[in-house]
């Protein structure tokens, strides 16, 4: 099993919201489906942006929307609010660098709807060291023998996986 985990976009994005969480998703325990957050993020996921070209994968990268600025490539997330925007813009900059990798150069977007808001994300030097440390953590979490210990937060009264943690 140890060979078959990587680091994704949805493993960076909880990083920065709960480390319990990357553990979680990366053994693939699933947070409970009919949470009401998850279904409104799949509603919105659905209706927002209708006209953009959306849900593309390219390699380890599964990106919300994308299209095309002249030549540049920009690519978005879509997040109900901008409660969690660093762990928005680390998983958009991850994508961005996951493009890189590959050779294609590309901006990024963080579509709020119904804040009316977009965040313009660039990857940079910084930035990618930024990722570097996370990625590092990331995978020591996840080759843990069990989850971090469960620490509560104020986040834990909306999060899918709170049966996992309180249960």
């Amino acid at each position: 099993m140890a060979s078959e985990l990587r680091v994704t976009g949805t493993m960076v994005w909880y990083y920065y919201v709960c480390k319990r969480q990357v553990w979680l998703v990366a053994h693939q325990l699933d947070p409970d489906p009919e949470d009401d957050n998850l279904e409104y993020g799949r509603f919105l996921h659905q209706h927002a942006y209708k006209r953009e070209k959306k849900e593309i994968s390219i390699g380890h990268a599964v990106f919300d929307l994308f299209r095309e600025e002249g030549e540049n490539l920009v690519i978005g997330e879509v997040k109900k609010s901008s409660k969690h925007l660093t762990s928005a813009r680390m998983q958009l900059l991850y994508y961005l660098r996951e493009l890189k990798r590959m050779g294609v150069q590309a901006t990024g977007e963080i579509r709020i709807p119904e804040e009316k808001r977009v965040v313009r994300v660039m990857l940079d030097p910084e930035s990618e060291r930024e990722l570097d440390r996370a990625e590092r953590e990331i995978l020591r979490i996840i080759y843990l023998d069990k989850p971090p210990k469960a620490e509560k937060t104020p986040l834990c009264r909306s999060c899918a996986y709170r049966e996992l943690c309180w249960a």
